[in-house]
């Protein structure tokens, strides 16, 4: 599990508790199920309508990817690729053949398969790169769906709030003029400013879901691809590099430039 989601979404959700008791404040007045109902829903109802409802539906199978941890062994993959770079050097690319069952599942296995089907090395970039290129595309879906989310959450929590002004204003005005006389003008200002607090919160929903909840996801969910973007582009280079026949030590220099200085392990 990612810790640093959990943790700041722990933190996000405790600081905005502690500041309404320090502020003398009562949680359940932040309670409000129509409230809910209006951004929740009409944040969902909105997405639905700017995206495919198989994109909306992988909401859950999205958010799994936000909590679970991932650790991108840059160096580990090199090492990799430089000692599949020796082996074909010596032996060929079609000894890489055997390699194949003991290898995992995924970009590199299937980029060296391409690359000892495949005798052009530019039709062999080519392929991998469209393959590179589906997978952003189904990254960029994901970090949509929550960005979108974000980008209406706030608009239907001043919905909401527009919404519940228009209803108090007429409840307030319509009542006769009897039951009218029967209030002073400060009861009636003090219904009016409960009321009004009342439609803010449905604003306070909204924000609060877009910054802490939508947007950061979002945000996460970018990092993440961009991550691994950049593993996939170094197995790219490998495997061109392998299909050219590159000396093995070249190979590892040209790639470990890909690799951030903090990531890259200490020379002797």
């Amino acid at each position: 599990m990612d810790l640093g989601t959990l943790l700041g979404f722990l933190a996000g959700f405790g600081i905005i508790v502690v500041g309404i008791i320090q502020s003398g404040g009562d949680i359940f007045w932040f309670y409000n199920f129509n409230s809910l109902l209006i951004v929740g829903g009409g944040t969902m109802a909105a997405t639905m309508v700017a995206l495919p409802l198989k994109a909306v539906g992988n909401i859950f199978k999205i958010l799994k990817k936000v909590f679970a941890g991932e650790q991108y062994d840059y160096a580990g993959t090199i090492d990799e690729i430089v000692e599949k770079a020796q082996k074909a050097r010596k032996d060929g690319l079609l000894s890489l053949e055997a390699d194949l069952p003991n290898m995992k599942e995924g970009f590199f296995k299937n980029g060296i398969e391409l690359a000892i089907n495949e005798r052009e090395s530019s039709r062999l970039r080519t392929f991998l790169n469209l393959e590179m290129n589906n997978i952003q595309s189904r990254h960029i879906a994901g970090q949509e769906l929550f960005l979108y989310m974000g980008m209406y959450a706030p608009a239907f929590g001043m919905l909401g709030t527009v919404l519940g002004l228009i209803v108090m204003m007429n409840n307030f005005a319509g009542g006769s003029e009897e039951a009218n006389a029967s209030y002073d003008v400060a009861e009636k200002f003090a219904q009016l400013l409960s009321g009004m607090g009342l439609a803010l919160v449905t604003t306070f929903y909204g924000v609060f879901m877009s910054n802490m909840v939508f947007l950061p996801i979002g945000g996460k969910l970018k990092r993440k691809s961009e991550n691994e973007m950049m593993l996939k582009s170094i197995v790219v280079e490998g495997i061109i590099s392998i299909h050219a026949r590159e000396h093995p030590i070249l190979i590892k220099e040209k790639l470990m430039t890909f690799v951030p200085f903090s990531l890259r392990p200490a020379k002797d």
